[in-house]
Parts: C-alpha cells; sequence; structure tokens
C-alpha cells in the first residue's frame, strides 16, 4: 500500500514537471504549475497568487483520465488564456461592494443624503465591474480566443494543425461526457462548436494554399537559336562560286 502510494506520488510529480516544460520560455519565471487541493474543483484553472506570479491548477485525479495529447491542448489552452490576460484578478470589487451596502444602510439611519449617494455610487460602481467580470458572453469569447491561441501554441511544440484541432475537439467531448453541471458543460459545447467551425476554415485554407501553389505554371526556358556568324555567310558564297 505504501509502495503504490509512494508511486502514484511520484507520478504525480513527474507529470507536474513535464507540464512545466510545456510552458514557453518567456512564462517560465513567473507561471507556476501545482495540483489543486480543493474539494470537487474543475480540471485545470489558473489563478492570480501574487502581483507577477500565476498558478496552474490542475486536478490530477480528473486529469488522468485524459490521454497525453489532450492534457498538452487543455494545458496550453490555459497558458493561451495567461498570455491573452484574462486570468479573473483579485480585485476590490466585492470589498467595495460590501462597503458600499453597509455605508448606504447606515446612511438611511441617520439620514445624510450626501453621504447615502456617495454609498449608491460606490456600490454602482463596484456592481458594474463584478458585472462585466462575470459577464458569460464575454467570458465564453475569451474562452474561444484561448482555444485558437493554443491551437497555435501547439504547432510551436511541434503538432501539425490537424492533430492540434483533433486533440483539442477530443478532449472536450471528454470533458463534456464527464461534466455534470449543467452551465460548464454549455459551455464546452460552445467551445466544440466553436472550435469545429474554425477547423473547418483552416482546412479550407490550407487546401486553397495547396491549389494555389498547384495551379503555377511550371515556365519552361525556350531553347536558344544559335545562327551562324555573319561573317561565315559570304564565305560559304564564295566557296560555292569558286567551285
Amino acid at each position: 500500500m505504501t509502495s503504490f502510494a509512494t508511486a502514484s506520488a511520484r507520478a504525480e510529480m513527474n507529470e507536474l514537471r513535464r507540464l512545466k516544460t510545456l510552458l514557453p520560455p518567456e512564462l517560465q519565471s513567473w507561471v507556476i504549475v501545482e495540483a489543486t487541493t480543493e474539494v470537487n474543483p474543475p480540471i485545470i484553472r489558473s489563478e492570480e497568487i501574487g502581483r507577477d506570479e500565476v498558478e496552474i491548477q490542475i486536478d490530477l485525479g480528473k486529469w488522468e483520465n485524459l490521454s497525453l495529447d489532450q492534457r498538452n491542448l487543455m494545458f496550453w489552452h490555459e497558458v493561451a488564456r495567461i498570455q491573452n490576460d484574462t486570468i479573473p484578478k483579485e480585485g476590490w470589487e466585492m470589498a467595495a461592494l460590501a462597503i458600499g451596502l453597509g455605508g448606504a444602510v447606515g446612511e438611511l439611519w441617520v439620514q445624510d443624503g450626501l453621504l447615502l449617494i456617495l454609498a449608491l455610487g460606490l456600490c454602482g460602481v463596484s456592481g458594474y465591474r463584478l458585472w462585466q467580470k462575470n459577464n458569460g458572453t464575454k467570458t465564453t469569447q475569451a474562452l474561444i480566443d484561448a482555444d485558437e491561441k493554443a491551437i497555435a501554441l501547439a504547432t510551436r511544440f511541434g503538432y501539425s494543425v490537424p492533430n492540434a484541432y483533433k486533440s483539442l475537439g477530443s478532449a472536450l467531448k471528454t470533458l463534456i461526457e464527464q461534466t455534470p453541471n449543467r452551465r460548464a458543460r454549455k459551455t464546452y459545447e460552445t467551445r466544440l462548436q466553436a472550435l469545429r467551425k474554425s477547423a473547418s476554415k483552416a482546412k479550407a485554407r490550407m487546401q486553397n494554399d495547396k491549389k494555389g501553389g498547384a495551379d503555377v505554371p511550371e515556365t519552361e526556358e525556350e531553347p536558344i537559336r544559335q545562327e551562324a556568324p555573319k561573317r561565315s555567310r559570304p564565305q560559304a558564297r564564295r566557296k560555292n562560286l569558286q567551285r
């Protein structure tokens, strides 16, 4: 039992080290890859843990259900989110909203109109910022953009474009099947649909490139006609006359 636990822990550490090598060089100094310790967390997510530090957290139990190529593309999706600067940041909004609500209740009690307006204004600004951060359409589009960039990252690490699309698409299908939460499953389905459209466009673009290369005719050099020197013609005529 002890040896099994040791082997499992060693395998997890090796996987985390392997994923670290998949980070682009410009991210390796400030992006950390760790196993999550939460209860029922998402399979992979990123979180700011400092001003200049981001941690990619992975649920290794769910992670093992994916193939190696699927893991790589899911990891690069998260890397793309970091590069696109779409990782949720711990902001002041929740604290400001709580202060504003508390202040508004207090000013209602003391009936100070100016301070009540300021407290309500603080609630409005912080609430609007929270709505922006949790806007479903904007968040989904950011995930779709990260999928596109993950394909580019995969080609940077040696994947062909068709294999990159295939690996990411199969990973999303697996997550759809294994995700009980309806909202999370809907997000995966939207991403998969967008990925299929992108793959079709990429395939058509590659086919057009091939046809364009085949349609270019090969130019053949015309043989150079060599004419006899002008001096040789009179000489040949004189020889005929002498005969």
